[in-house]
């Protein structure tokens, strides 16, 4: 694995967005009805995110657009009042950011000169004298379950649960240990491994987040951040090993770290029970029993389309190659890297670009020669590095709170689901405290059952999925705020973002 060359990937739109919090601690919000902007939203919505456009960057500011997630942007008119539309001129809606020392931002009407503010409620660009009320705090508003990757080491950070440490030392971020809970609370940032600990200012992972846990942020467009304790100490890799821990003195911004969402990666499993693998570097097979690195596959699919790609930890795509052949040397952009996919009862079909559906062959290499799908074509697909779930639907994370009995989805921060496998496709899901879902009569969920119920998982996206609940419908996000599992089809709602 320490040989593996592996590229990560280019920016997707959600790592580019960001909610922005004033100084009174509300965050800008677009209000659909008034087709206005406002800062009076306390959590970080849909009409609270804020997609950042640069058309020119530096270390220190940059000129940006701001586009909500309805397609329109943040324009500030001649009076100095603040709408949401489409811009008229070529400068219309341009914001110069500067990235304060502190990490807060400041946005400046290039027209017009003058700062964005807010006086707790109403916004508007009227000052050109800068003053705290135009500090605002950018907040990623990107999926909580995330992956570091340092661009100068060209690896990604792992939690060591043995030795109770954070390296930047993974080459490919296959491993559960490489994805980290990114908790935000009273405007600092706790990293939870996923052995839930957390990494404190003492370099070491301890078991509860504390004020030795916080850390703030500085955000740059595109993903870039840096950690500190705010007192001086950056948080960089160190040493031989590449330690992750406190420091004064980060060279060639070493700091600086991409934040990423947590790729979601798979085993599959043939019907002989013999896991899929790349062995002599490209070919696959069903040979071994066991799971090793070269076992798990990064899923790779648009949820506007059905195909899908799967890419191996040696860094490139399994496509199909002469004599229907499936190799793991594919490249991202070859047609013959798209597969088809096929649900059945939680085990997946994939048909390859010449219609052929892959199977095992008798000598156990990957082949695309059926014409019609059966069970040696169909193969059993579990999250690899998941142990949990933290779901997010179009309200909000999925979680308990202090005024409701039954489990929320408008919740700012997730609860963490436990995944314990029972057969293909079917999960039990466990609370927090060890206590397992249960289902109501009503189709609404309670996190204290006594019994393990079966839940369905079917994937729909790299980093999507849809839940079949166990009395046989899906389960979805309500606008009122209350998870249930009504619905016969799938909607929008009931598609969820782990």
């Amino acid at each position: 694995m320490n040989e593996v060359e592996w590229m990560p990937r280019q920016p997707k739109a959600e790592d580019l967005r960001v909610g922005l919090i004033s100084w009174a601690g509300s965050y800008l919000t677009f209000e659909t009805y008034k087709n206005t902007v406002t800062a009076t939203a306390k959590g970080l919505g849909r009409r609270q995110t804020w997609e950042i456009l640069v058309s020119n960057k530096h270390d220190t500011q940059a000129v940006v657009r701001l586009r909500g997630l309805q397609g329109f942007y943040l324009l500030c008119e001649a009076d100095g009042s603040l709408c949401y539309g489409r811009p008229r001129t070529i400068h219309h809606g341009c914001f110069l950011i500067r990235f304060h020392r502190s990490g807060k931002w400041t946005l400046q009407c290039i027209i017009s000169g003058r700062y964005l503010e807010s006086d707790g409620e109403d916004v508007f660009c009227t000052s050109r004298a800068l003053s705290a009320y135009h500090m605002w705090t950018p907040r990623p508003a990107l999926h909580v379950h995330v992956i570091l990757y340092s661009p100068l080491n060209h690896c990604y950070a792992r939690a060591d649960p043995t030795m109770g440490r954070v390296w930047v030392d993974a080459p490919v971020p296959c491993l559960k240990e490489c994805g980290f809970l990114l908790h935000f609370q009273d405007g600092c940032y706790h990293l939870e491994t996923s052995a839930h600990t957390f990494l404190s200012h003492l370099d070491r992972l301890v078991s509860q987040p504390s004020t030795q846990t916080a850390f703030h942020m500085q955000v740059r467009p595109g993903g870039l951040v840096a950690l500190s304790d705010g007192e001086g100490g950056m948080l960089y890799p160190q040493g031989t090993r590449r330690l992750l821990s406190l420091g004064s003195n980060p060279h060639g911004g070493e700091e600086w770290l991409i934040l990423q969402h947590c790729p979601t990666w798979v085993s599959l499993r043939s019907k002989t029970r013999k896991f899929l693998s790349v062995v002599y570097d490209v070919e696959v097979c069903a040979a071994s029993e066991h799971i090793t690195p070269m076992s798990l596959f990064q899923f790779e699919c648009d949820n506007k389309s059905p195909t899908l790609q799967l890419r191996s930890a040696n860094g490139c795509y399994l496509a199909q190659r002469r004599h229907r052949r499936v190799m793991a040397d594919g490249h991202q952009l070859e047609s013959e890297a798209f597969f088809r996919m096929h649900w059945n009862c939680g085990r997946i079909i994939l048909q390859s670009p010449s219609g052929h559906f892959l199977g095992i062959a008798a000598n156990g290499l990957l082949m695309a020669s059926a014409t019609i799908p059966g069970p040696n074509e169909e193969f059993g697909i579990r999250l690899a590095n998941r142990p949990f779930l933290a779901l997010r639907g179009r309200y909000g994370y999925v979680g308990t709170s202090s005024e409701h009995d039954l489990l929320q989805c408008n919740m700012d921060q997730p609860d963490c689901i436990h995944l314990l496998p029972c057969r293909q496709g079917i999960y039990h899901f466990q609370a927090q405290g060890g206590s397992f879902w249960s289902i109501t009569s009503f189709g609404t969920f309670r996190p204290w059952g006594k019994f393990a119920l079966n839940f369905g998982i079917e994937l729909q996206g790299s980093n999507l999925l849809t839940v079949l609940a166990p009395n046989g419908f899906y389960m979805r996000s309500d606008r009122s705020g209350t998870l249930l599992a009504d619905s016969e089809d799938i909607t929008k709602e009931c598609i969820w973002e782990f």
